[in-house]
């Protein structure tokens, strides 16, 4: 597996160490977002996600754009960010009556 790797390496004329920084780089970022698609049920994005490699882009515009807009609890949270004033109705708890 290191030949393969000093074949594309002498072609790009890169050091080993940047290839496998580029390689943990694209596996800690599609980790991540595969495992927030799954938590949201997000099927195809799971499924794309897992297909292509595109040095950790993808991913990235997953976490921080796409999970966030389409998930409910997000949209929930703008929904209440917006409303001025929130009655909040104070439930007293009733006497505990001690039997003697």
């Amino acid at each position: 597996m290191v030949g393969y790797f000093d074949v594309i390496l002498s072609q790009i004329n890169a050091p080993i160490w940047l290839l496998y920084l580029i390689i943990a780089w694209e596996v800690v970022w599609k980790l991540i977002a595969l495992w927030i698609a799954a938590k949201h049920k997000h099927v195809a994005w799971f499924i794309v996600m897992g297909v292509l490699n595109t040095l950790g882009i993808l991913p990235i515009l997953y976490i921080y754009i796409f999970s966030k807009l389409h998930h409910p609890s997000f949209k929930k949270q703008k929904e209440e960010t917006r409303k001025i004033t929130i009655k909040k109705k104070i439930i007293k708890p009733k006497s505990i009556k001690r039997k003697k």
